[in-house]
């Protein structure tokens, strides 16, 4: 179960999101619930990391800061990547 959670993390983060908040205290890391709102709209898959690095080891360090690095990495690309492609779909166009 947790390695396809894992799976529709990237995916679906959002909806990961979503089920993981109804179903478990996972996300009672963030001391505010501005940090989760945000992650939720912004940063998804980073939110996800942070939240499994600090429940699994207590503090964003070692094998969970590379997975935190990554996570960011995936929610730049992911943002970036779009707008490269919508740029050079219009381009093509004309």
């Amino acid at each position: 179960m947790p390695c396809m959670m894992g799976c529709l993390a990237l995916f679906f983060p959002r909806v990961v999101i979503v089920l993981v908040w109804v179903f478990s205290h996972y996300f009672d890391v963030y001391q505010t619930k501005l940090w989760p709102l945000l992650g939720f709209l912004f940063m998804p898959v980073t939110m996800l990391a942070y939240a499994l690095a600090i429940n699994a080891n207590g503090r964003l360090d070692g094998m969970y800061l590379v997975i935190f690095i990554i996570a960011v990495l995936i929610d730049l690309g992911l943002i970036g990547g779009g707008a490269h492609s919508t740029r050079r779909g219009r381009r093509s166009v004309r």
